[in-house]
């Protein structure tokens, strides 16, 4: 689970390691040739420069584009080679191949097996080409040894690194239907406890209350026959077995009642969540917002919205930690607020079935939903208007 919650913070972190061994191979590489270079071509290699690490910054941008991202990568290394090409009478400078093979390694790491085999030919002649011309360079045969080896070590790690995502994948299938097994057992078992509860309150009423009824009718008759104390007598007997009647019936009535309702079975949503997926919950109420009188349509409502909100945060949240609040601000007004952290390449999202269910329902007991987003939060806010708490959904 520690892996799982780590890997979404991995394409930020993965991006400034590459970035860091680059600048400094590119330091290493790139200095003896400005050392050795003569002033007129300086500004053409300064400027093939400037468009390689601009191609570097715009590929994490192209991700989700393996096109667009293998030509970004293309040009870059094209102009690699460029700004790296060495002098004339410069020495061979063992840096020039940590760069390619850096940048090798990303196209390795992001594209496609053919598109990463077209850039690493591409890095391959660049580090070539140079040697047939004059220009100092390694042997043909190292150079030859050297891409062998380490396509065959991206190869590697591509394998490795395929298996480990299917893994990851197979992984959080398993957990998430062993979290949908978990809470269908949990559901059984509480309608279950709630069936027996209903059949023991009907086996009291049947039972008790028919038995305690036929004795307020005999007390009742006996008082009417009495006279003097036997009947004060008979008539606080008669209130007492009423007095045991009602309760018995209130007794009924509370088992034949669901456990928890309200907030109180939000709550425990929340933390069987939060003990099942390892998600950190920061949970405010205000204003007194626990003692609510929320009918069952909106107690209903403000759960599922709840529950569908903190789906969503475990499937597209950047990390496993979810704000929620609890207001009763006054005027009329309940509210409740899911936020969660959302890093995405595009603050864009497309509203599916989950959404427009958590509306409809909102709306349904009354109230109205708003999903937004802001400051990299992914917020999905409700409102219940207090003067319809106790309308139609009591009905």
């Amino acid at each position: 689970m520690k892996r799982l919650i780590r890997k979404r913070g991995e394409p930020v972190r993965s991006f400034w390691i590459w970035f860091l061994f680059l600048v400094l191979s590119w330091l290493c590489a790139f200095v003896p040739v400005l050392q050795h270079v003569d002033p007129d071509p300086l500004p053409w290699r300064l400027g093939s420069s400037a468009i390689f690490f601009t191609g570097f910054f715009l590929a994490p941008l192209y991700r989700a584009r393996p096109a667009m991202l293998f030509v970004t990568l293309l040009a870059t290394s094209v102009f690699s080679v460029i700004s790296l090409w060495p002098a004339s009478t410069a020495a061979t400078n063992p840096y020039v191949l940590l760069v390619y093979s850096i940048l090798a390694g990303k196209a390795a790491y992001r594209l496609p097996a053919v598109h990463a085999a077209c850039i690493g030919f591409v890095l391959a002649a660049g580090a070539m080409v140079p040697g047939l011309f004059g220009y100092s360079g390694f042997p043909g045969l190292f150079l030859v040894l050297y891409s062998v080896i380490l396509a065959i070590a991206l190869t590697l790690f591509r394998t490795i690194w395929s298996r480990y995502d299917e893994a990851v994948v197979r992984n959080e299938t398993l957990l998430s239907e062993y979290r949908n097994m978990k809470r269908r057992l949990i559901t059984d078992e509480q309608h279950a406890r709630q069936e027996e509860r209903a059949q023991v309150g009907r086996d009291i009423h049947d039972s008790v209350g028919h038995k305690l009824t036929a004795l307020l009718m005999q007390l009742e008759v006996h008082r009417m026959q009495a006279d003097g104390d036997t009947a004060e007598v008979l008539k606080g007997l008669k209130a007492l077995a009423k007095e045991s009647l009602e309760e018995t019936r209130n007794a009924v009535k509370t088992m034949k009642q669901q456990e928890t309702s309200g907030l109180p079975a939000i709550i425990g949503l929340l933390r069987r969540l939060e003990s099942e997926s390892f998600v950190r919950v920061n949970l405010t109420a205000r204003h007194g917002a626990l003692i609510v009188p929320l009918n069952n349509i909106q107690s209903i409502a403000v759960y599922r919205a709840v529950q569908e909100a903190m789906t969503n945060a475990m499937k597209h949240g950047s990390a496993r930690e979810v704000h929620i609040l609890f207001e009763a601000p006054g005027g009329g007004l309940f509210r409740f607020e899911v936020s969660n952290p959302y890093l995405r390449d595009r603050n864009t999202y497309r509203e599916g079935y989950g959404l427009k269910a958590m509306r409809e329902r909102m709306e349904e007991a009354g109230g109205e939903l708003h999903v937004s987003m802001y400051d990299n939060q992914f917020i999905v806010r409700g409102t219940l208007f207090m003067s319809k708490l106790t309308g139609e959904g009591d009905r």
